[in-house]
């Protein structure tokens, strides 16, 4: 069902989305190539840049005889004025002054490029486009009259925030550093974890407005081909207007967007996106944003932190058990609660059964429309700390849950084991960040489940759940692997961690050599060759 509503809107997606880029406002974009005239490039930038205060056009003049003219196109504010005036305008006003265009063989650009700027990266461009694009980047490009190509010089230094610990992944042992939003510097955080030159970083732009740098990073010899081919085939594929975050990208990428798992891994730190590449994964950067994408990604992964491997074999498996208890307590536990009291309260001990009698005395509500209600106002009060300024949001969560839980007990509006059962569900629900999403659905359905048939709708909302965890694939590796299909090579880092003197082999799911085992092609992706 889930696929067919998918596939539905696919197809309305795609008729749009052909209506837009062949609608007749929509002008052609082929690259024009670079005037030869100084004046012709200042009338057609200008007429670009209108209105654009912070674009500045220099004009200089080189030479003995000042016969050369040049121009120098920039963004103010996206370069470094510091390396512009050292690498490029000190060079061309002062250090040429007794050049002499007829001393050289090479063609002028070569000339200024080799022998007169003092900027590490030039580069030449025979397209106006191309250009602008760059301008718009924070670089700097010089146009010099007559000649066909213009010079490109790395002047970019936008305002970053310092490298810091993330907030969303905070550790007691283990590196501090979290990504920032420059791309390059992302970078350079995963290049300082793996110095090896195997490690690629292949960079696409997207995003028809934004035009968004995105990179894909992998270490070629670990990583499967066809994992790599699959995120550039579904890269190439996306067609919109911005790209202001990597969750534009996960929700285009990934296989099972109807699905209440997710299937692209995000984290904000370099150690954890270079474990997951030196296992065989790709990761996926954007510019702007610190959460770095991860696929494949496996649900045992949300079982799983950077600290695990930080910390003893034997204390981390006590942890990795603990976090699976509070998996099962955060989406079962208000379902058991209902359908004990509702359908099978036998199964309470005698003494514990009037205890809950005795608070439930005067509750005008069901315990199904207790629990629900509660785990509403708690999803409120969290969504509420979370988005209020820090210090007044920990007030609110907290003193919040405090009165409002007190309150509802003195007013007769749910009682205290549902309290109980509510908080608990809260504390384990705080476990697993990555489920975040998914367990407040899931806790919902066992709910409805349990309202309806009691233990034996539980289990059967349980299978049904379980069957679709199994029926999902990321990038061609089933979600639930090692444990469905169970791979025993592997259950070595899934539920508990064995020592890491016995984890010498990466996991088989993620480089097999037999891809007639994997399935790389998503429904949607059958759908449109059908097409």
């Amino acid at each position: 069902m889930f696929n067919k509503i998918y596939k539905l809107l696919k197809y309305f997606q795609l008729n749009s989305l052909n209506n837009y880029i062949h609608s007749p406002n929509i002008s052609d974009t082929s690259k024009k190539n670079i005037p030869k005239s100084i004046v012709n490039i200042k009338k057609h930038l200008e007429n670009v840049f209108s209105d654009c205060h912070d674009f500045v056009f220099r004009e200089l003049t080189l030479g003995q005889n000042n016969e050369i003219k040049i121009a120098i196109a920039f963004i103010d504010g996206l370069v470094d004025k510091q390396i512009l005036n050292r690498d490029i305008l000190k060079p061309l006003m002062i250090n040429s002054q007794d050049f002499n265009i007829h001393s050289f063989n090479n063609s002028l650009p070569d000339i200024l490029k080799d022998n007169i700027l003092n900027n590490y990266n030039i580069k030449k461009v025979d397209s106006l486009d191309d250009t602008i694009s760059f301008i718009l980047s924070g670089e700097s490009i010089i146009y010099i009259d007559g000649e066909k190509y213009a010079l490109i010089a790395e002047t970019s230094n936008y305002e970053i925030r310092n490298v810091d610990e993330p907030d969303t992944e905070a550790v007691v042992r283990g590196p501090r550093e979290g990504f920032v939003e420059s791309l390059k510097v992302n970078i350079s955080l995963i290049r300082r974890k793996i110095k090896n030159p195997k490690l690629k970083v292949e960079k696409i732009t997207l995003g028809k407005q934004t035009n968004t740098d995105v990179c894909i990073c992998y270490i070629n010899g670990i990583v499967h081909q066809h994992v790599v081919e699959t995120v550039k085939k579904r890269l190439s594929k996306i067609n919109i207007d911005a790209i202001l975050e990597s969750g534009y990208i996960e929700e285009f990428i990934e296989d099972s967007p109807l699905s209440i798992f997710p299937t692209v891994g995000n984290s904000e730190k370099p150690d954890i996106v270079a474990a997951k590449v030196l296992e065989g994964r790709v990761a996926i950067l954007c510019d702007g944003t610190p959460f770095v994408l991860t696929v494949p990604y496996l649900f045992v992964e949300t079982m799983q932190v950077s600290e695990d491997y930080y910390s003893r074999s034997i204390f981390t498996s006590a942890v990795r058990l603990l976090r699976v208890l509070s998996l099962f307590i955060s989406t079962s536990l208000p379902a058991y609660y209902v359908a004990l009291i509702a359908f099978h309260p036998s199964v309470i001990p005698f003494k514990l059964l009037l205890t809950i009698s005795a608070s439930r005395e005067g509750i005008p509500f069901s315990p199904f429309t207790e629990a629900l209600v509660m785990g509403i106002a708690f999803e409120l009060l969290r969504e509420a700390g979370v988005r209020m300024p820090r210090p007044i949001g920990q007030a609110v969560s907290i003193v919040g849950a405090l009165v409002l839980g007190d309150a509802a007990v003195k007013a007769g509006l749910a009682s205290t084991p549902m309290v109980i059962v509510t908080s608990i569900t809260a504390i384990t629900s705080f476990i697993l960040p990555p489920l975040g999403g998914a367990l407040p659905l899931i806790r919902l359905m066992l709910l409805l489940g349990a309202n309806i048939l009691g233990l034996l709708g539980i289990l059967l909302v349980s299978i049904v759940i379980f069957i679709h965890a199994c029926s999902l694939y990321s990038f061609g590796v089933p979600y639930m692997s090692p444990l469905a299909p169970i791979c025993g090579a592997d259950l070595k880092d899934t539920f508990v961690r064995l020592p890491l003197w016995l984890m010498f082999t990466r996991p088989k799911s993620l480089i097999k050599d037999n891809t007639n085992n994997i399935n790389f092609v998503r429904k949607d992706d059958q759908y449109d060759n059908e097409k």
